[in-house]
């Protein structure tokens, strides 16, 4: 055993090889260095009577490998040819181009994030923010946090803290990434409350449940879920009549913030955060990177008292929007201002998009896939969906290319692992591209992509 591990190459071997000097002219000689003998010190702790020694190249390409795969920009851009509109794996909701330039803008240089410029003094990073919120929503005053999960948590923390917050049975749901309801409310200090049963609750049950130490009134759209059937749901308006006559605050989380109207896509109806606060709403709570279209946020909109509660509430600072995603967020608003979102921000584009136009891109792609007899290609209708935990079950007409290879778990590996990687979905044996999904300017990206995954 001794003699294997004398066999192992030294530091000084290793470093001495022409791939490994070349990692060192780019990266830092001691991050190089530490690198190859963690490895090293690997294959010490692993070596056996029956081991083969590696050589100093083999050693020189794992750590190269190592290199590439953890040393390079992160996250890497992908091409989302799954279909699925708000993929959260995927990044959620890609941002506009101005949005994105105001994000570069922002953090390039100073800029004046809390300071007022006119007088000098310091201002509010939530000041303009909360003003477009207002005129888009009708709201009287909008705070913005790093995700919507933060500002439910902030918005319980800081108006019911050891206070009861009542809550339809069929909403103390699990949100993405295994967040629960109960667990939310939980780490805010609040006492969950659950009234009514999984498919019918109604006002009088809330009554019900009010005494003195209720704090708020919550309502949660299920934005990834649909119970169907014998059902019964109070309205916005019901409740927030109920909690008028009481004194108890109405919160409401709409989830996905749609700003538009869906159902002029052909898709079922998304509650609207104006609409929300029109229904008499004291808070209205969603995301940012979702039918919005911009980037990561927790936005909430109401009643200035409550804001002014949520703003000066000790969490406000720990879940504060940092200057990049508020500056994207900012130009993502003014494109509804303008009213032109459907043209500007990408998920409206792709949401959108007319099949006459997706099918013609379908041909254009096909016809540039080189012809084989170990593969076909060939133009499919298809469907697409949301996604993001918004519209569940709705689905939209779509055109993408159906490519049949002899392995299609294999194609989709190597194509996601291309220079520029493309995400598609595997469906009936064949590797689907859904175009919906895919940006235009994209095209050319996608079939060089399929052509060098074909080939290689």
């Amino acid at each position: 055993m001794r003699e294997k591990l004398r066999q192992i190459p030294s530091v000084s071997s290793v470093l001495s090889d022409t791939r490994i000097s070349e990692l060192m002219t780019e990266f830092s000689a001691e991050a190089v260095t530490d690198l190859i003998r963690e490895q090293l010190s690997h294959i010490r702790s692993t070596v056996d009577s029956e081991s083969e020694i590696p050589t100093i190249l083999e050693i020189s390409n794992q750590v190269s490998d190592h290199v590439k795969r953890n040393w390079s920009n992160w996250p890497r851009t992908v091409i989302n040819a799954t279909g699925v509109v708000i993929h959260t794996n995927l990044g959620r909701a890609p941002l506009s181009t101005e949005s994105m330039e105001a994000a570069v803008d922002s953090s390039k240089t100073y800029s004046d994030l809390e300071l007022e410029l006119g007088s000098g003094k310091r201002g509010s990073r939530q000041a303009r923010i909360s003003q477009l919120l207002s005129s888009l929503t009708g709201a009287e005053a909008g705070f913005v946090v790093n995700n919507n999960a933060a500002a439910i948590m902030l918005g319980l923390s800081a108006l019911a803290l050891g206070k009861e917050v009542i809550v339809s049975r069929s909403e103390a749901v699990e949100i993405g990434g295994g967040f629960r309801i109960p667990d939310v409310l939980k780490q805010s200090g609040a006492i969950l409350t659950e009234v009514g049963t999984t498919n019918r609750t109604y006002v009088m049950d809330y009554e019900r449940e009010l005494n003195e130490d209720t704090g708020v009134i919550l309502s949660i759209h299920s934005s990834n879920f649909k119970i169907i059937g014998f059902t019964a749901t109070p309205s916005i308006s019901d409740l927030s009549n109920l909690g008028t006559s009481k004194g108890i605050p109405v919160l409401h989380d709409v989830g996905s913030g749609s700003l538009l109207d869906t159902t002029k896509y052909g898709l079922a109806p998304e509650p609207r955060p104006q609409e929300s606060i029109a229904a008499g709403a004291d808070l209205c709570f969603f995301s940012g990177d979702k039918l919005l279209g911009g980037p990561q946020a927790g936005i909430v909109i109401g009643r200035k008292s409550y804001i002014e509660k949520l703003s000066n509430h000790p969490l406000a600072r720990a879940f504060r929007i940092d200057k990049m995603n508020l500056a994207a967020l900012t130009t993502t608003l003014i494109h509804y201002l303008k009213e032109e979102a459907q043209n500007k921000i990408p998920v409206w584009q792709m949401i959108s998009a007319e099949l006459d136009d997706l099918r013609t891109r379908a041909h254009n792609i096909s016809t540039k896939i080189p012809s084989s007899d170990l593969y076909s290609a060939k133009v499919i209708g298809t469907k697409s969906t949301i996604g993001g935990g918004s519209l569940p079950g709705e689905t939209m007409d779509s055109f993408g290319i159906q490519l049949t290879v002899k392995n299609p778990e294999n194609f989709a590996l190597k194509i996601r692992t291309a220079t520029s990687p493309v995400v598609p979905r595997i469906e009936d044996d064949a590797v689907i591209f859904d175009l919906r999904t895919v940006l235009q300017s994209d095209d050319d990206t996608l079939i060089a992509s399929i052509a060098y995954s074909l080939q290689n």
